[in-house]
């Protein structure tokens, strides 16, 4: 795959386009005013994988807690901005190291520049985000409704405008819950700008609707090289996109490392609790930073047949468990300590 080549931004002491990695993204749902529990879910945030993170700043008192959220993560941190400007200003002056602004809602010329100046002073990125929510008025009218191209000359204005203001130290952003649209509309962006990309199909549902609207738009996207930063819009735990993210990075083949399962989708030979026991492996293998694939059978059929691909397998039935290398029966153990000596395996794994 040929990436598209674009301008290298430094958030906090990350690097993204240029060439970098494609940054895996999320945002906290605490209440960014409780810099204790922001911190908590960032931790778990970091153990994921996460690599940017995004807080919410509508009020000063969550401007202010972003000193002490700062102080004790270690990943970069980028301060949300709605309507007020002067939130942007402070939460800059609090530890942010990006800024995501639409200037579409902060107001006028004036307020931007204000957010403009401050971020020139300090040298922090601003994000701009443009979303098919609010697309300006002349713009849907100009293209009959809500459309890419509309999306595209959205982002485009707000980036000569701020461009015009002098600063050039920007991420462009825009998405739609309408999956092809947001395709589209990121193809016609980068035929347009060498400014670094964020991708996400925003709003895109709970776990299930998601993930698969997620993983389509983001697949098509980043399979033709655009996109330099990706986030997973699920409504749901945070920690639940990073998995995703991975995942999907993985699967197009633009990140290496992490274990891998596969699993059989169950049938009338199934004689365990396969379900659980998937489920239970893809939690567990998430601790070990090893790049193999994993696989998880439901019978002595799927067992060494169709798991000969995987490095490390496990299948089982009638209370015997088996488990298997490159394939082949490795040993054979209780029912119940399946799950203990795939753990070993992977602790012990060369």
């Amino acid at each position: 795959m040929h990436r598209q080549t674009t301008k290298q931004i430094k958030i906090g002491t990350r690097f993204i386009g240029g060439g970098s990695p494609i940054a895996i993204q999320s945002m906290t749902n605490t209440k960014t005013e409780d810099a204790d529990a922001t911190v908590a879910q960032i931790h778990q945030l970091e153990k994921a994988g996460c690599e940017i993170v995004r807080c919410t700043v509508p009020t000063v008192e969550a401007a202010e807690a972003l000193t002490e959220i700062k102080r004790q993560i270690h990943i970069p941190l980028v301060a949300d901005i709605h309507f007020d400007y002067k939130l942007a200003v402070l939460a800059m002056e609090h530890g942010a190291d990006k800024i995501r602004i639409n200037p579409g809602n902060i107001g006028s010329a004036e307020r931007v520049k204000y957010v403009v100046d401050a971020a020139k002073e300090r040298g922090i990125p601003i994000r701009i985000g443009v979303n098919s929510g609010s697309l300006e008025k002349n713009l849907v009218e100009k293209y009959h409704g809500v459309t890419a191209e509309g999306l595209v000359e959205s982002a485009i204005d707000k980036v000569k405008m701020i461009e015009d203001m002098g600063y050039d130290n920007l991420v462009i952003s825009i998405k739609s819950s309408d999956v092809m649209m947001c395709v589209r509309a990121h193809e016609l962006i980068a035929e347009q700008t060498s400014y670094p990309l964020h991708v996400g199909i925003t709003e895109a549902g709970t776990i299930i609707s998601g993930n698969i609207k997620s993983s389509i738009g983001l697949g098509l996207i980043l399979n033709q090289g655009i996109g330099d930063t990706i986030r997973v819009s699920l409504t749901g735990n945070p920690v639940e996109e990073i998995k995703s993210a991975k995942l999907i990075l993985r699967t197009l083949g633009l990140r290496d490392g992490g274990v891998e399962v596969v699993s059989c989708p169950t049938c009338g030979r199934t004689k365990i609790d396969l379900i659980s026991l998937a489920n239970e492996v893809e939690t567990m293998v998430s601790e070990f930073p090893l790049d193999i694939k994993v696989a998880v059978m439901g019978c002595v059929v799927n067992g060494p047949g169709e798991a000969k691909e995987a490095d490390l397998g496990i299948a089982g039935g009638d209370g015997e468990g088996l488990l298997m290398k490159h394939g082949e029966i490795y040993k054979k153990v209780p029912e119940q300590e399946l799950l203990a000596a795939l753990r070993y395996e992977l602790e012990n794994w060369k």
